[in-house]
């Protein structure tokens, strides 16, 4: 279950070149004092920041080049789920994608930190893939079995092959897609989204 939203309307944000899809892994390293003191709060409340992708504009922006920040309007709850602290004033965390929101009313506080309006989006129902689906799928299957081989762990447990929107979900992770396609995915319904990333998957693998 996805956690609800903060009590304060106002959601404390997270603006990132990056798209987070629900139940995908962030991992950050946090050294600026606007997330530093983010992070201990959300520690200290158990509660989620949200991740919105950056239309334009920086990370670190803030003050007057705040004005040329713009943030899309679909991000995405991110929960905690491990945090280390290697060495003084730095912090690594793990985070899971949780529940969408749209975005409303934005502002910057003083120590720079976004904060915004945040009006909840239902979570995607569970649908099963459909048969045309069956080898996008499995190229996932293969794809997580191959990279479990070398080591590696890119998506967090559990695994759901048999849902679409998990499976459309961490295709949208994995492929070079550009932010504003990613953010287009994210707004879509699950199996809107596998369509699509069959499409592509399609395209990429089709000999010119």
């Amino acid at each position: 279950m996805s956690r609800s939203f903060l009590p304060d309307p106002a959601l404390p944000l997270f603006p990132l070149q990056t798209v987070l899809f629900p139940g995908g892994l962030l991992e950050l390293k946090i050294f600026e004092t606007r997330y530093l003191d983010l992070m201990a709060r959300c520690m200290r409340e158990q509660a989620p920041f949200g991740v919105v992708a950056l239309r334009s504009g920086g990370e670190t922006a803030r003050g007057s080049a705040g004005a040329s920040v713009a943030l899309f309007d679909v991000g995405t709850l991110a929960e905690l789920i491990e945090v280390d602290s290697p060495e003084a004033n730095i912090l690594l965390v793990r985070c899971r994608g949780g529940q969408r929101f749209r975005l409303g009313t934005t502002r910057q506080e003083s120590d720079g930190l976004w904060v915004g309006e945040a009006i909840p989006v239902a979570d995607d129902p569970a649908v099963a893939p459909s048969a045309t689906h069956a080898n996008v799928v499995k190229s996932l299957v293969d794809a997580v079995a191959t990279l479990s081989a070398q080591g590696a762990e890119p998506f967090l447990q559990p695994h759901r092959f048999d849902d679409a929107g998990w499976v459309a979900n961490r295709w949208c992770e994995i492929l070079p897609l550009p932010i504003d396609a990613k953010h287009r995915l994210l707004s879509l319904d699950p199996l809107s989204r596998l369509d699509i990333v069959d499409s592509l998957m399609r395209v990429r693998h089709t000999p010119h």
